[in-house]
């Protein structure tokens, strides 16, 4: 919970790079970082790539709020980057959203 009781949102991603596109999915998902980290509600936007399984990442995402996490999704930074991940990733990212509710 926030100091205003509000809860937070956490998001996990999780993306798998198509063979050969691993380095292009490793810099998306650090050209991500600056841009979400300065849009207002997110207290954190972390990439992680799995170390046993190359091209495959997790990103943490904590957000103030569900009004800011929504914006977020919004964003044209992400969705620029939504739509350059066709080509890209296996298939549409997992994203799973806890705190919304």
């Amino acid at each position: 919970m926030t100091a205003t009781g509000a809860p937070g949102v956490t998001a996990l991603a999780r993306l798998r790079a198509l063979p050969g596109r691993e380095a292009a999915v490793r810099d998306q998902a650090l050209a991500l970082v600056a841009p979400t980290r300065s849009e207002p509600g997110n207290r954190s936007y972390r990439p992680y790539e799995d170390p046993l399984a190359p091209g495959t990442w997790v990103v943490v995402e904590e957000w103030a709020d569900a009004v800011s996490w929504e914006a977020h999704l919004a964003s044209p930074h992400l969705a620029a980057a939504l739509a350059r991940s066709a080509g890209l990733l296996d298939g549409p990212p997992d994203v799973r959203v806890f705190g919304a509710g």
